[in-house]
């Protein structure tokens, strides 16, 4: 199984990046979808994790409190992916940030670097 990771790049603060995740595996009803990130020093932390489709079909979704009304996560069945819509960033956003999809296994992306200039 592999969970391709595109997206990353330099940005000013303020400024928006989309982070998308492409599973070789399906993305189902009962799939649990998620962005980590880890900053330099620090542990991988939950950014942000989306569930049966999201609020708008009935699903769940939950974010850090650090990104809340910031970030925004959301996946696409038909295409398979999920993504990590990232406004207003700021510098402390500044991470490798890794997709992950649970099913009864669980498997990491390869992590994709954002990095945002004050």
């Amino acid at each position: 199984v592999q969970l391709q990771a595109s997206g990353g790049g330099l940005v000013q603060a303020g400024g928006s990046l989309r982070l998308s995740c492409a599973p070789s595996i399906g993305i189902y009803t009962s799939t649990i979808l998620s962005w980590y990130r880890q900053a330099p020093g620090a542990q991988r932390e939950l950014v942000a994790r989306i569930s049966g489709g999201g609020r708008a079909r009935g699903g769940t979704e939950r974010y850090a409190d650090s990104v809340k009304g910031r970030f925004t996560i959301s996946s696409d069945r038909v295409k398979n992916t999920f993504d990590l819509q990232m406004d207003n960033l700021l510098p402390e956003d500044t991470a490798v940030y890794y997709c992950n999809v649970r099913t009864n296994r669980e498997y990491w992306g390869q992590g994709t670097l954002v990095t945002v200039s004050s």
